[in-house]
């Protein structure tokens, strides 16, 4: 009898578990793509038939359903349509700090970026791209570098 009760609650907890891990990153619904600057403005949230994107850290997020906070006139609709990752480090909405640029800043407010890269926009928010400053290099060539965030439908080969 025990053992059957233990056999069920490992089970519940393995379902528990499984379920949390699910939640805790969305898929993106359509397959992810390479934004050039021009293209991420057209969704700024001006647009009430167009998505709401924002990038940081050169991955741009389908930030439409906290059209609340990002939708036009909403308190943070200035990061959106661009790369915001400065201002996201700097939790500023500076004009000067509306930038993919992280020369300067802190050791804290990268450690700031970071968590809220992972515990609000990876984890809120489906991953619908990336920026060219994310896959290539400044001098055109690809980024070794780059590990695309848990996307099973981006294949690099289809961007370029």
């Amino acid at each position: 009898m025990a053992t059957a009760q233990i056999c069920v609650l490992f089970i519940l907890f393995s379902v528990t578990l499984a379920e949390d891990v699910k939640l805790k990153y969305k898929p993106a619904t359509k397959p992810v793509r390479l934004f050039t600057e021009e293209e991420l403005r057209r969704y700024d949230g001006s647009d009430e038939a167009q998505p709401i994107y924002m990038a940081v850290k050169g991955v741009v997020f389908d930030v439409t359903k906290g059209k609340e906070f990002y939708g036009k006139d909403a308190p943070y609709n200035t990061l959106v349509g661009k790369d915001s990752t400065r201002a996201v480090a700097k939790m500023s909405l500076d004009p000067a700090d509306l930038t993919s640029d992280t020369a300067g800043l802190t050791d804290e407010q990268l450690k700031s970026l970071d968590s809220i890269f992972e515990g609000t926009y990876k984890a809120k928010y489906p991953i619908v791209g990336y920026t060219a400053s994310r896959i290539l290099n400044d001098d055109g060539s690809p980024n070794e570098d780059f590990k695309p965030e848990d996307q099973p439908h981006f294949q690099i080969k289809d961007e370029f």
